[in-house]
C-alpha cells in the first residue's frame, strides 16, 4: 500500500513540475510573437452580382431534351454562368460550391434530368 501511495505522489509530483516550468503564452510576453492577420477570401475579382450570375429560370426548358455538346454554349449564354459541368449517371463530382456555374444532369439516355447552380 505504500508503495503505491509513493508511486502516485511520485507521479503526481512530477506532473506539477511539468505544469509549473511552462510559460504562460499572452501577448504580455515579449518573447511572444502576436498571431499573423488570418487571410481574407475573395469572390476571384468577381462581385456579389457576377458570383450569383446563374440563372435557371431562362433555361428550364431544357429538361427532358436530348443532351448533346452543341447546346452547352446555348445554355451556359442562357443562364450567364461561367462554368458548365455536365454529370452522367455514376459520375463523381466535387462538392464545392460554385454559385456561378451550371451544373447539367444528365440520365441513362443523355436527356436533361435537371439543371442546377452550384
Amino acid at each position: 500500500m505504500l508503495v503505491k501511495f509513493a508511486a502516485v505522489s511520485a507521479g503526481a509530483l512530477l506532473l506539477t513540475a511539468c505544469v509549473s516550468s511552462q510559460m504562460p503564452i499572452s501577448p504580455a510576453n515579449d518573447d511572444v510573437d502576436a498571431a499573423p492577420t488570418p487571410p481574407t477570401v475573395a469572390t476571384n475579382g468577381a462581385s456579389e452580382d457576377q458570383a450569383a450570375s446563374c440563372d435557371l429560370d431562362a433555361i428550364q426548358s431544357a429538361i427532358g431534351e436530348p443532351f448533346d455538346e452543341a447546346n452547352v454554349a446555348q445554355l451556359q449564354s442562357d443562364s450567364g454562368a461561367r462554368q458548365v459541368r455536365v454529370l452522367r449517371p455514376g459520375d463523381m463530382a466535387t462538392m464545392d460550391h460554385r454559385p456561378d456555374r451550371l451544373n447539367i444532369h444528365l440520365d441513362d439516355q443523355d436527356r436533361i434530368e435537371a439543371l442546377r447552380c452550384g
